[in-house]
């Protein structure tokens, strides 16, 4: 049986943290996920901010999308202790 998928955010959603699922455009094939902070979408690009960069993807490509909670803050120190 086929995935379906659904996607259930939208530029509406600014400013919360999203999970975008796409198709993979560069020679690979299968989907490949971006989460993060949704800082816009409009009729060409979806961009989000990642923990660690800006990503834009085609909306083209998007085939599932929602909201998802908040990240988990990242514990620091090698004892997993904040500091």
């Amino acid at each position: 049986m086929p995935a379906i998928y659904n996607i259930t955010v939208s530029a509406s959603d600014i400013g919360n943290r999203v999970m975008v699922r796409r198709r993979l455009t560069d020679g690979r094939e299968g989907f490949g996920d971006v989460i993060g902070d949704l800082l816009g979408w409009d009729d060409d690009t979806v961009t989000i901010k990642t923990r660690h960069e800006t990503v834009q993807v085609a909306t083209d490509t998007v085939v599932a999308g929602k909201l998802v909670p908040p990240a988990v803050p990242r514990r620091h120190g090698r004892d997993g202790v904040g500091e």
